[in-house]
């Protein structure tokens, strides 16, 4: 696959909105660009038209993989100064892309024990990852796709989250005696969560967490009966640890729902492979039965989320030549 061609499919698979929930249609796009260059395709459905995309060439070694789904909100593509713009330019469609040019270069070298896993879901919950595990075809390696500049990753964080629901009682707010304000009750869980000391890992360092979602109350002249916060914990080991440590903080003040836990992940680096340590989580955690998990992307998680979310094209062809290369140093050790 050519350079252009790789510029021209980043650009396509980015104009089409997959934020998590409407991943059809570029499910759609994948299995077409997979079965025009000959590889063996399952769609392996997830829920509501989504599905995961796996297209394979023998039976695979290698596999590379990574997610389509995007969060919101969707904007299309546009190229500015050597950069690709748009909602999952670098995280993750443009890096599929290279994962496929650098499969077909594989190819064309003569290897034919290839893989290429595309799944739904990643950035609320890895349901498509977790699916598929189910249909893991005994590969040694998985190759995983995320926004890390181009290097490997030694490890990654995890994920603990939980929401917090406060419980009151209505009133008119021009009689507040009679009530009892559940917002007031979760504000000042949120304020004892800052004197919390987390746990640390050397490597890693130390836990921190977001409140990313408050909800709450009826109106501006009723004492709000209920209100509920979201709580993700970027974790750095046993999510259980900080789970103890938020109940104890909070015992009596509100409920702990826990919602999502994600395992920090020691991954496997290659000799004169540039490596970092990543704050972010990926699929790799559910997707065990895959091979060693080896991560790598063109593209900075800084810009990632964000309104200014862009690949650099240079170091997306840069990632085809990465990709190929591990791939190759890989089998041959």
């Amino acid at each position: 696959m050519d350079p252009l061609t790789q510029v021209r499919l980043t650009r396509e698979i980015v104009d089409i909105d997959s934020t998590t929930g409407r991943e059809g249609e570029v499910g759609a796009f994948l299995v077409r660009l997979l079965r025009e260059r000959g590889y063996d395709v399952i769609e392996q459905a997830v829920s509501g038209g989504r599905f995961n995309v796996y297209g394979s060439i023998g039976r695979p070694d290698v596999v590379f993989s990574t997610h389509f789904d995007c969060v919101p909100p969707f904007f299309p593509s546009r190229e500015e100064q050597g950069r690709i713009y748009g909602r999952g330019s670098c995280d993750a469609k443009g890096i599929a892309i290279a994962q496929i040019a650098a499969a077909e270069r594989l190819r064309s070298s003569g290897m034919n024990n290839l893989g290429l896993l595309f799944v739904v879901g990643e950035e609320r919950g890895s349901d498509g990852a977790k699916l598929a595990n189910t249909i893991a075809p005994g590969s040694r390696f998985l190759i995983n796709g995320e926004p890390t500049d181009n290097r490997l990753a030694r490890a990654t964080r995890g994920i603990y989250r939980s929401r917090l629901h406060a419980s009151g009682r209505a009133a008119h707010t021009s009689q507040p005696e009679l009530g009892e304000s559940a917002i007031e009750k979760l504000v000042d869980a949120i304020v004892a969560m800052r004197d919390v000391e987390w746990p640390s890992d050397p490597d890693l360092g130390t836990t921190y967490y977001t409140i990313g979602v408050i909800k709450g109350g009826v109106a501006p002249n009723v004492v709000p009966p209920s209100a509920e916060a979201e709580a993700l914990f970027r974790t750095v080991g046993d999510h259980a640890i900080v789970g103890e440590r938020l109940a104890h903080v909070l015992s009596g003040r509100v409920e702990i729902e826990d919602d999502l836990m994600v395992p920090p992940v020691r991954l496997r680096t290659v000799p004169d492979f540039d490596t970092a340590v990543f704050n972010f989580t990926t699929d790799v955690p559910f997707l065990d039965k895959w091979g060693t998990p080896l991560l790598m992307g063109p593209g900075s998680i800084n810009v990632a989320h964000t309104s200014e979310e862009h690949l650099e094209i240079a170091e997306m062809h840069r990632a085809v030549d990465l990709y190929a290369s591990l791939a190759k140093t890989l089998l041959e050790r």
